[in-house]
């Protein structure tokens, strides 16, 4: 079946390998979005005609960038991080933040050709209104296959004008707003939110910055400690107004620009920039506030209101840029075995290496599929639905939490997988475990995510019930699914949600909060996988994702007892479909799953 070997392949009868020969291929000039099958398959289920026939193309041109030319610029953006100046050639105190020409070709990409942070506010692409949540991800997912760094930059600007728009006076929506979401490169205002402080990162509720009335405005006074972007022209952040009560309940939201009117410089002060483990071309900085101007943000000790309220929105776009990485690594690892010959044979054709690639691609399409669904819940939401709303309450975090502490196996896994070319820089494999590390702690860490889960979507919400109810639909679709599967998905489902209500309920049993938020994960992508399995393998297509399911449901939601002897042939065949480009066809799928009980 493994006929899709890549150039540096040997063909049969050809020069014997030398040397460089031998070395094992990568994806480098790949189009991302033509070698991604499965991402076009949920884009048919979740994407209206039209907005198929109209992005495609765009899908495509971007896809070939991000195998291109974005990721030769990201690998030199990467080796030439930015750098903080604070005085110029006279003397003068002027800081500025030098990128590598490198970073600024990618921002013409992202902000200026794409509209990545323009996307859900005005047209853009030629597309008449803002596009889908599915659309904007899409992008989000393909460039980040080339480049996590700037995608912050590309995330934080929409979500900045997206909370200056709704919030902020007429005053402010002009002013920052509007300029915020164009495509202009004269006009256009990066955006940030600066939230955490050295007294509070996850405990928001501790944060010292104060903020001091002058006049119709206020001056700020104290530091932010960990502020992405930092050279940015206009931030959103939290400060507490004198006199205001301790925690998050005394936060308020506050508009800074960068640049006064007159053009001076606000009165702040970029510390330095962090030397980061990951997202090395993201200029991350320090910054003290010394009597800054600020600009109120809706109202008063409304400031925790306002910024979670791109919070669903922040993690999903987390969840599919996790997925984005592990489709890397996954490219990464296929060019590498169909490449690569081990004693006289493929590497793609050794037992373990085989059942490494999986331990790869199963966790991908994990998060590419809740991502997908998240994006679909989120345009339901936003058209008025109140099922949509309490669904999103529970699966945002929960996919968050999930995809990402997966993201950093996968990649390590695909480092494994090349060998010891895996932890040289000259290739991306060391980048993208570097980056994978960083989102797990961005939006909240999976403590937090996981807490969120418990205490307050299912303790507080009761969000659990929405999500029964979905699993339940979504199984009852998927009519192509033998009963004896969906059967068994349907009790492990029961068991997952009961089981997080149980730690719900109990007042000690936050500390496996985390276990119960990734049975949830679980439970949601075995659904997920056979359910979309069967709807595309039903229209004559690929029916690859419910064996998929399979694998999520034998190694992550149910998986036999340490140290037995699996029961795992059907493995060997599901994985010889699943390795290679062949569609599988459902009947197939269904009978390899037929035997799924325990």
């Amino acid at each position: 079946m493994d006929t899709h070997l890549t150039a540096q392949s040997q063909p049969r009868g050809a020069t014997a390998r030398r040397g460089s020969d031998h070395v094992g291929g990568d994806s480098r000039e790949l189009n991302f979005f033509q070698a991604d099958a499965g991402l076009r398959d949920l884009l048919r289920l979740y994407l209206s005609a039209d907005e198929q026939v109209h992005f495609w193309p765009h899908f495509d041109r971007l896809g070939r960038l991000a195998g291109g030319d974005l990721d030769r610029w990201a690998d030199q953006a990467d080796k030439h991080p930015p750098v903080l100046h604070n005085r110029d050639r006279f003397g003068r105190d002027v800081q500025w933040i030098e990128h590598h020409p490198a970073y600024h070709e990618m921002e013409k990409v992202g902000f200026h050709e794409f509209g990545l942070h323009a996307a859900p506010h005005r047209p853009i692409l030629g597309w008449p209104t803002g596009v889908s949540p599915m659309v904007k991800f899409t992008l989000h997912y393909l460039f980040s296959q080339a480049e996590f760094g700037l995608m912050c930059p590309l995330a934080v600007t929409e979500l900045a004008a997206m909370l200056v728009l709704r919030y902020g006076s007429e005053e402010l929506r002009e002013k920052y707003g509007r300029r915020m979401i164009s495509l202009d490169p004269a006009e256009l205002m990066q955006g940030a939110q600066f939230m955490t402080e050295k007294a509070g990162g996850s405990d928001v509720g501790a944060n010292e910055l104060r903020a001091v009335p002058d006049g119709r405005h206020w001056r700020l006074h104290g530091e932010k400690w960990f502020c992405s972007n930092a050279g940015c022209d206009v931030a959103v952040l939290l400060a507490r107004i004198d006199g205001d009560p301790p925690g998050t309940a005394g936060l308020t939201a506050f508009v800074v620009p960068r640049d006064l009117d007159d053009g001076s410089r606000n009165a702040y002060r970029i510390e330095r920039l962090k030397d980061k483990l990951g997202s090395k071309s993201l200029a991350s900085g320090e910054i003290t506030y010394n009597g800054a101007l600020a600009y109120m943000l809706g109202e008063r000790r409304q400031g925790i209101k306002i910024l979670l309220d791109q919070v669903n929105m922040s993690r999903l776009s987390h969840g599919m840029r996790a997925a984005a990485t592990m489709r890397r690594a996954w490219h990464e690892s296929l060019a590498f075995a169909r490449s690569r010959i081990l004693f006289g044979q493929p590497a793609l054709r050794q037992p373990l290496m085989r059942r490494q690639l999986l331990q790869v691609l199963i966790p991908t399409e994990q998060a590419l599929s809740t991502s997908c669904y998240g994006a679909d819940v989120l345009r339901r939401g936003e058209e008025g639905s109140n099922t949509a709303a309490q669904l999103l309450r529970l699966i945002t975090p929960v996919i968050k939490m999930r995809s990402n502490r997966d993201n950093v196996r996968a990649t390590a896994k695909a480092i494994e997988i090349r060998g010891g070319n895996g932890v040289i820089e000259d290739w991306v494999n060391s980048r993208l475990l570097r980056d994978s590390f960083i989102p797990v702690l961005w939006e909240g860490t999976s403590i937090i995510n996981s807490i969120d889960v418990v205490r307050r979507a299912i303790g507080k919400s009761q969000a659990q019930g929405a999500l029964r109810t979905e699993l339940q639909r979504l199984l009852a679709e998927a009519e192509g699914v033998p009963a004896s599967y969906r059967d068994r998905l349907a009790a492990l489902c029961d068991r997952a949600v009961d089981y997080a209500e149980r730690i719900a309920a109990d007042s000690g049993g936050e500390k496996h909060a985390r276990l119960a938020t990734s049975a949830l994960y679980h439970a949601l992508s075995a659904v997920l996988l056979a359910w979309e399995g069967d709807r595309i393998g039903r229209d004559g297509g690929d029916a690859r994702r419910l064996l998929m399911s399979r694998f999520v449901v034998e190694h992550r939601l149910d998986p036999q007892p340490a140290l037995t002897v699996p029961s795992d042939a059907w493995e060997d065949e599901a994985a010889e479909w699943l390795l290679d480009d062949a569609p599988v066809p459902l009947e197939r799928a269904a009978a390899l799953v037929a035997s799924a009980t325990r």
